[in-house]
C-alpha cells in the first residue's frame, strides 16, 4: 500500500496521517485475541499501571508473537514507512498500549525521539510510529492528543523531573523494585514536557485527537508532541504500535542499554509480506 502525494504532504505538514478503516474487523479481532494472551503473561515486558494490577503496555511482541510479527511486516505498515523515511526500515520498537476502562492512566505530554536519543543513542529523528486502533477510539476513552506541526520544532530538550534527574527510584510502590528504565514507560515520564511549553505549542499550532473505529491507523513522526488523558469511561482503548527506523539510523553503543524488548538492535531491513498476511 503506497501513500499518495497528498497524503505524504499532509504527513510532512502535520507530523501525522490518520487513515480510518485501514484494517478489517477480522484482522483486528485476530490481534485483539493475541493481545489478551500476551497481557496474561507475568514478565518484565508486560508493564502494569501504578496500582499494580491493570496492564498498561506490553513490549516487543513482534519478536515473540506470530500475529504481531506479521503486523510488523505488513505492507500497509511497511511500505508507507519506507516512503516517508526514504529508506529501508527495521522494527525499532513494538508495543501494545492499553487504556483499560475506568483505570487506564494518562501518558504525559512528550516526544518519542528524546527517549530514543538519550536512552538508546538513536542519531536522528528519522523514525515513525504506525498505530493500529484495536478498539474504537472516541473522545471518552483516552484518545491520543496531538499538536499538529510540533515535529518541526525539533527535539525539545527540557530538564527531567527533579527526582528522576537525581537518580531516585520511581515513587509508586508498584515500580520500586523495577529497573531504572521503568521511568520511560509509566504515568510519570522521565522526559515529560512542562505545562508552559505545551501551552505555548498549543497556542501556536492547535490541538487535535484522531478518533475512529477499530482498524483505523495513525502514522506519526518521532518528534510530534503528544499525550493522552486517563480513561474514566466504561470503554477500553487498545492500540498496537510498531515503530520503524531507517536502517542507516540505528543506535550505537550506550552505557546501560535498555532491554531488547524495548529497543531492537537487529537492524535487518523488514521485507513486506502479502496483504492478506494477518489472515493466513
Amino acid at each position: 500500500m503506497r501513500l499518495t502525494q497528498e497524503q505524504l504532504a499532509a504527513y510532512d505538514q502535520n507530523g501525522f496521517l490518520f487513515l480510518p478503516d485501514y484494517f478489517s474487523r477480522r484482522e483486528v479481532e485476530i490481534l485483539k485475541g493475541e493481545a489478551a494472551r500476551i497481557f496474561a503473561e507475568a514478565a518484565p515486558h508486560v508493564v502494569r499501571e501504578k496500582e499494580g494490577r491493570t496492564v498498561r503496555s506490553a513490549y516487543g511482541s513482534h519478536a515473540t508473537s506470530e500475529p504481531f510479527g506479521r503486523l510488523a511486516r505488513h505492507p500497509r505498515f511497511v511500505e508507507p514507512a519506507m516512503q516517508v523515511l526514504g529508506s529501508e526500515v527495521y522494527v525499532y520498537q513494538s508495543k501494545i498500549n492499553a487504556k483499560a476502562a475506568f483505570s487506564g492512566d494518562l501518558w504525559e505530554w512528550h516526544q518519542d525521539f528524546v527517549f530514543w536519543h538519550k536512552e538508546d543513542g538513536m542519531p536522528a529523528p528519522r523514525a515513525l510510529s504506525a498505530t493500529l486502533f484495536l478498539e474504537e477510539v472516541s473522545e471518552f476513552n483516552g484518545p491520543l492528543f496531538l499538536i499538529p506541526g510540533s515535529h518541526r520544532e525539533g527535539m525539545i530538550d527540557l530538564p527531567l523531573h527533579a527526582e528522576l534527574a537525581a537518580g531516585a527510584a520511581p515513587s509508586h510502590v508498584a515500580y520500586q523494585s523495577s529497573p531504572a528504565w521503568i521511568s520511560n514507560l509509566t504515568a510519570d515520564l522521565k522526559y515529560a514536557l512542562r505545562k508552559e511549553a505545551v501551552a505555548e505549542l498549543v497556542g501556536r499550532y492547535g490541538i487535535t485527537a484522531p478518533k475512529g473505529p477499530a482498524g483505523s491507523v495513525l502514522f506519526f513522526h518521532s518528534n510530534l508532541v503528544h499525550g493522552s488523558p486517563n480513561n474514566i469511561s466504561p470503554f477500553d482503548r487498545l492500540l498496537a504500535i510498531i515503530t520503524f527506523n531507517r536502517v542507516e539510523n540505528a543506535p550505537g553503543r550506550v552505557p546501560n542499554p535498555r532491554p531488547e524488548f524495548l529497543v531492537s538492535r537487529d537492524a535487518t531491513p523488514v521485507k513486506p509480506l502479502h496483504d492478506s498476511a494477518l489472515l493466513m
